[in-house]
């Protein structure tokens, strides 16, 4: 679960089922009823046709998890911690950052950092949207050196700069769900 619809559909799927939750989280659930697997197979289904899916193995939870810190440290953050991000994701997953690299990259295919870079490049299209902030308080908002690093980063991702970006009519923004995979 990386977003607040997620959250919502998890909701109503344990609701529809009769079950109770404790906390459902970005990545996680804690359902008050032990589940048989009859009724794990069925939420299984149940929230296969919303979309989501339901993980018992622990490297995806754990993928999950890094993911949702990640969305939660630059999507829904006032601002980007002044920290490195490798401290931050440590210190809330409470594991080593580089055994959390390394396994991010084998399940997913692509580096933590790289992972990090896309989601910063669609915050900032997202920033640049709603026209609210300037390219030097978005850099300093997503803990950019210069407006210049941050320009450079975008256009090596998106392949434009951010003010030709800024004068699409028609701006492509990517779900947050869909955020990874982005070159170089």
């Amino acid at each position: 679960m990386v977003s607040a619809r997620c959250k919502i559909a998890v909701k109503e799927e344990l609701k529809k089922m009769g079950l109770h939750y404790i906390v459902v989280d970005l990545g996680e659930v804690e359902i008050m009823e032990e589940l048989s697997q009859d009724i794990r197979d069925t939420l299984k289904m149940g929230l296969m046709a919303s979309g989501l899916e339901l993980m018992d193995d622990k490297k995806s939870i754990l993928i999950q998890k890094i993911i949702a810190v990640v969305v939660e440290m630059i999507h829904h953050s006032d601002e980007v911690p002044k920290v490195n991000h490798s401290e931050y994701i440590s210190d809330k997953m409470g594991y080593d950052y580089t055994y959390l690299a390394n396994l991010f990259s084998e399940v997913k295919g692509t580096t933590l950092q790289q992972f990090i870079i896309c989601h910063k490049i669609e915050r900032i299209k997202e920033l640049i949207i709603y026209g609210e902030l300037n390219m030097t308080e978005i850099a300093w908002k997503l803990n950019y050196s210069s407006v210049a690093h941050l320009s450079n980063q975008f256009r090596k991702i998106t392949g434009l700069s951010p003010s030709h970006f800024k004068k699409l009519k028609d701006k492509k923004r990517t779900p947050l769900e869909e955020v990874g995979e982005c070159k170089d």
